[in-house]
């Protein structure tokens, strides 16, 4: 029996630069984890190929839809493993939410899977798998702060975050991530966002500095779909974060607090807006 536990991202930055001819965005982003998370229990079992996912959301699905089950499927086949796989899925992280939900639970269904086989495999080579399967997953097998480009999956390493709190609130409505890029143009909805000058933020240690270059150009484009976005932000702004922000392609906002009373205050005036509200620590 394995444990894994599937963190959360959130983006500090995302900068989406153009289409490319593949039909993905090119993007340049920060991302980071939070102490929000999915958990996964990987069992043999003695039915050959077999693959049986419970999950407690009865709006995950568990079958050849799911990420996770197409991972272990992939295992599966590519590694002639003669045994089926059981996998208990206890869902924290919200859906569609921009959050890497899915790509994070899938990451750690490439760790789990791996020493549940005892494979041997590097975390690069998981990542060079789960590249495969979707752009997010990468960064959530190293499951640590990095800059990712290309359409994602392109890691670099780097400084974690100073010490935060994060106040997040996920519409009761989710958001197309597709939908979010076709509308998406960059003469129109291009933020000014400057990775560098996070990123050397982020090596100094230096919070406020950090906050500064902070950004989300998808932010517009998912405002037309999901009023509440912008809604959301400004409740955030109005009860004192040092940001408010969109992760991803939303709809999820959130917002970073230096200090825990702070964003206990945060927490309050935005928990009546809807029902998928947390703090937690930023943990990078």
């Amino acid at each position: 029996m394995i444990f894994e536990t599937a963190n959360a991202k959130l983006n500090l930055s995302l900068d989406t630069l153009y289409k490319r001819d593949d039909g993905f965005h090119e993007v340049d982003m920060v991302m980071t984890t939070i102490d929000l998370s999915d958990h996964l229990v990987f069992q043999k079992t003695n039915n050959h190929g077999t693959i049986h996912i419970e999950v407690d959301n009865r709006f995950v699905p568990t079958d050849k839809r799911n990420l996770v089950y197409q991972i272990i499927d992939y295992f599966i086949r590519e590694f002639n493993l003669d045994a089926g796989v059981h996998v208990e899925l206890t869902k924290r992280i919200p859906i569609s939410a921009g959050m890497a939900g899915g790509s994070s639970d899938a990451a750690a269904t490439l760790r789990g899977m791996n020493v549940l086989f005892n494979l041997g495999l590097s975390l690069e080579e998981l990542a060079n798998i789960g590249a495969q399967f979707g752009s997010d997953i990468p960064f959530c097998v190293y499951n640590r702060t990095a800059r990712c480009t290309g359409r994602g999956e392109k890691i670099q390493h780097i400084a974690n975050t100073p010490s935060c709190w994060a106040v997040i609130a996920k519409p009761n409505v989710g958001v197309s991530t597709k939908e979010v890029y076709d509308q998406f143009d960059v003469e129109i909805h291009q933020a000014k966002i400057n990775n560098d000058k996070l990123v050397r933020a982020l090596e100094n240690k230096d919070y406020l500095e950090m906050v500064k270059h902070m950004g989300n150009d998808l932010e517009l484009v998912t405002e037309q779909f999901v009023s509440e976005v912008k809604q959301f932000k400004e409740t955030m702004i109005n009860a004192g974060v040092d940001i408010a922000m969109m992760s991803g392609s939303g709809p999820t906002v959130f917002g970073l607090c230096q200090k825990e009373r702070q964003a206990n205050k945060v927490y309050n005036s935005i928990k009546g807006c809807c029902t998928d509200v947390y703090k937690v620590r930023v943990l990078g």
